[in-house]
């Protein structure tokens, strides 16, 4: 096992993402668990689980005490996503540890590309809409936690936009119960990865007492910090983490060629965030004219 001098001080990142952000504790604590503690990838997996779900619980406990959680769409959405993360948890504990860590290494980039694009700020569509929305909340649900379960990573930002255009819940609400459907998920994973994955529990319990006061302290934070800035050098990091991974799992010649693909993608998702500057795949509003036109 690697220093628990470097483990610990890093899962305080952990949980201070989850408490600024809502989410990107997985994204951390997998590379975190594997490169500096030295786990197994699967160990490593099954035990970012454990730090993110038992985080996210004490993060959704102080979100519904200022009643941003919404129990019966979290429920809803949360029971469907762990049966599709211990779906995912059971296939992912039988896969190459290798090929693990690329589909994470994946998932990572997806998650910067989508931190560096921003996201449109949606307003719900009526919170008593998502009673006619439940099938798409189950289907979605399922989805979602079959990802997770499968690399242990993809829970928030994830979460977030379904609950959004799905659920029908503002950004405040979505927030805190994608908390709760976090930590259910969570468990289903794990419970799938433990049916092939035995976990060093005293190491898994430390760091996950320090991502909690992390996560405690991110939400401190929060009024401090703006948003934007803080999800853009997030997503700066998390895309250089997962070309680390990359690098790291894939022969020589392949990691060059999606490391040099991952940054060209990444450097057009910057550039078309300037309105100045001409990108093809903008999506441009739509004027008077062409909406009459049409």
């Amino acid at each position: 096992m690697g220093s628990v001098v470097l483990v610990l001080p890093l899962a305080l990142v952990v949980g201070l993402s989850l408490g600024l952000l809502g989410g990107g504790g997985s994204i951390l604590a997998v590379p975190l668990l594997t490169y500096v503690a030295g786990m197994e990838p699967h160990e490593a997996v099954a035990s970012s689980l454990v730090v993110v779900g038992v985080t996210s619980a004490v993060a959704a406990l102080s979100h519904a005490r200022r009643g941003n959680v919404r129990w019966g769409t979290g429920l809803l959405f949360g029971a469907a996503g762990m049966a599709g993360a211990f779906a995912g948890g059971v296939i992912g504990s039988r896969i190459p540890g290798a090929v693990l860590m690329v589909a994470f290494a994946v998932m990572m980039l997806a998650t910067a590309a989508a931190m560096l694009r921003g996201r449109r700020a949606r307003s719900g569509a009526g919170e008593g809409a998502h009673e006619r929305k439940v099938a798409r909340v189950v289907l979605d649900g399922l989805a979602v936690g079959l990802v997770t379960g499968l690399v242990g990573a993809g829970g928030g930002f994830l979460v977030v936009p379904a609950l959004v255009l799905l659920g029908g819940l503002g950004m405040p609400a979505a927030v805190g119960t994608s908390l709760l459907v976090i930590a259910m998920k969570s468990a289903g994973g794990l419970a799938g990865y433990l049916t092939g994955v035995s976990l060093d529990w005293t190491l898994v319990g430390a760091v996950t007492a320090v991502a909690v006061v992390g996560s405690l302290l991110g939400a401190r934070l929060v009024p401090l910090v703006p948003e934007a800035a803080l999800r853009r050098g997030f997503g700066v990091f998390v895309l250089v983490m997962g070309l680390v991974v990359l690098v790291q799992e894939l022969p020589a010649t392949a990691g060059a060629v999606l490391v040099g693909a991952a940054a060209l993608v990444a450097l057009a998702v910057v550039v078309c965030r300037h309105p100045a500057v001409p990108c093809p795949v903008r999506r441009r509003p739509v004027g008077p004219a062409a909406a009459a036109a049409a």
